[in-house]
């Protein structure tokens, strides 16, 4: 068995334990999101468009890519076109919507003075027995050797009394790469596509070691609800999205048996067919 932790699955323990049971263990089927569906559409897009020389790198074959990246996605899940339809009204809007999002996104940056080190950057580190890992949107590094941790968000930026979380998201990575690499990123960046906001962050070794001793002592707890059986909802604003309220015993719902080996489920997502971390 391999304990491992990534962002979306600590994210989903602090908001709700119960969620997590949900997702890790019983592996609840959770109808696809068309916000989801075209965030990683967008997410493709601006990956595969380095790929282009420099000058290459206009809004006009961004979103000339939008088709073929469409297409890539339908192949790997076929059950998205649901989400859009085979009217070619409905599939023009689909393309429309996408391509405002990245036209947001050459009015925060300049793709062609960027040369990313790394794009969809899988990182994983060891810390006391307990696995981290994840995927970085893009790694940047400065020819004087800075780095920059970068994401894209095709929602709004969060207020302030919520940014804390998202950061908690691009803290995570840092911890990673400060632990592979030996030196702690100059910078972490959000760009946030639904209201063109960038927001920075610079960390230092205080931040990341308050971050890691923060994940230590949420995997104490999922060990502890895992040993225990114990998942119990945590009730917030966010319930009014969730999909499994109806088995929600805080809406007077019940959750399905536990299935065996909950426990080893739960401390290894890979055994849920969590093989890598989805993180957006």
């Amino acid at each position: 068995m391999v304990a491992a932790l990534s962002p979306s699955r600590a994210s989903d323990f602090m908001q709700c334990p119960l969620l997590y049971r949900f997702r890790v263990i019983d592996k609840l089927p959770e109808p696809p999101s068309s916000a989801a569906a075209r965030g990683t559409l967008v997410h493709s897009v601006l990956e595969r468009l380095f790929d282009l020389p420099a000058t290459g790198r206009t809004l006009a074959e961004a979103t000339a890519l939008l088709p073929a990246q469409w297409e890539a996605m339908l192949e790997v899940e076929p059950e998205l076109r649901e989400l859009v339809g085979s009217e070619p009204e409905a599939l023009r809007q689909w393309f429309e919507d996408a391509a405002g999002l990245v036209e947001r996104w050459f009015t925060l940056e300049d793709p062609t003075r960027l040369e990313p080190a790394e794009r969809e950057l899988y990182v994983e580190t060891e810390l006391d027995g307990l696995t981290l890992r994840g995927y970085v949107d893009r790694l940047d590094v400065a020819p004087t050797g800075e780095v920059r941790v970068v994401d894209y968000k095709t929602g709004k930026s969060p207020s302030e009394r919520f940014e804390s979380k998202a950061l908690f998201q691009m803290k995570f990575y840092a911890l990673v790469l400060w632990r592979l690499r030996g030196t702690v990123p100059d910078m972490l960046q959000l760009v946030y596509l639904g209201n063109s906001e960038i927001v920075r962050y610079v960390p230092d070794e205080r931040d990341l070691l308050a971050t890691e001793r923060k994940l230590k002592a949420l995997w104490v707890a999922i060990a502890r609800a895992a040993s225990e059986g114990d998942w119990r909802p945590s009730k917030s604003r966010l319930c009014d999205w969730c999909n499994h309220r109806a088995l929600c015993p805080a809406f007077g719902g019940t959750p399905p048996p536990l299935p065996e080996h909950a426990a080893d489920l739960a401390l290894d997502p890979s055994r849920s067919g969590e093989a890598s971390p989805d993180d957006d």
